[in-house]
């Protein structure tokens, strides 16, 4: 399996026929190079979005509808989505959807989730949500925009993730910190990505505090288009 950061709470990952684009924040991203889009989104096979705000969700359709592939969100996005012309799939917290060989749960989060980079009043957008994604005899926990929460307990027992994409820029999400804390707290993980931070000032720069709180956790400060190999 293949992870490769797009950027912010980018991913794109590969394994075997799939090719995830996971919120991928291109377009107006401070932080991703515009001649670097199609090698960024080449062969991708499904789009999986965390929530509606625009720093995930805002190059959605225009991919969706370039390369003809679906997009898979909770429900009521994916009806905004479709009447912006994407074709999507739409599916509930608890629920599991293959996307060619990739099992993906969705999860809870705990955040806002409208689309609101269209323009105008934010519009509603269901609720935010994590995934839990298993592949390859792994199993990624992307927490999406979150802070901590009771339900990491439950998640961490039942998934046993043993990989963690963790947003952890603080102001919007947990800090560092308080993602180190969860982490000790909720799960085993082997290796911890985490995102979310660095693209904008007001976010954390540095991920030191994490790996400094998490000693035997792999902690890999991603660069961006430079592939992870699991």
């Amino acid at each position: 399996m293949k992870l490769t950061w797009l950027g912010h709470s980018g991913f794109r990952i590969e394994s075997g026929d799939a090719v995830i684009l996971l919120d991928p924040f291109l377009t107006g991203s401070p932080v991703f190079p515009d001649e670097k889009r199609a090698e960024a989104i080449a062969g991708a096979t499904h789009l999986l979005l965390t929530h509606g705000h625009g720093d995930h969700a805002s190059d959605a359709v225009p991919i969706a509808k370039e390369l003809g592939i679906p997009v898979y969100c909770i429900h009521e996005m994916s009806i905004i989505l479709g009447k912006d012309g994407a074709e999507t799939v739409g599916f509930g917290k608890g629920g599991t959807v293959d996307l060619n060989g990739v099992k993906v749960t969705m999860v809870n989060a705990t955040h806002s989730a409208s689309v609101d980079y269209k323009g105008g009043e934010p519009i509603y957008a269901g609720q935010p949500a994590g995934f839990m994604i298993e592949a390859e005899g792994h199993t990624i926990y992307v927490s999406g925009d979150t802070d901590i929460m009771a339900d990491m307990e439950w998640m961490g027992e039942l998934h046993n993730p043993d990989i963690g994409i963790i947003a952890a820029g603080g102001h919007y999400t947990m800090d560092m910190k308080r993602a180190a804390w969860a982490a000790k707290k909720y799960f085993d993980f082997k290796t911890i990505i985490p995102c979310h931070y660095k693209t904008f000032p007001l976010l954390e720069q540095s991920a030191q505090p994490l790996i400094d709180a998490l000693p035997g956790v792999e902690v890999i400060e991603p660069e961006l288009l430079k592939s992870i190999e699991i």
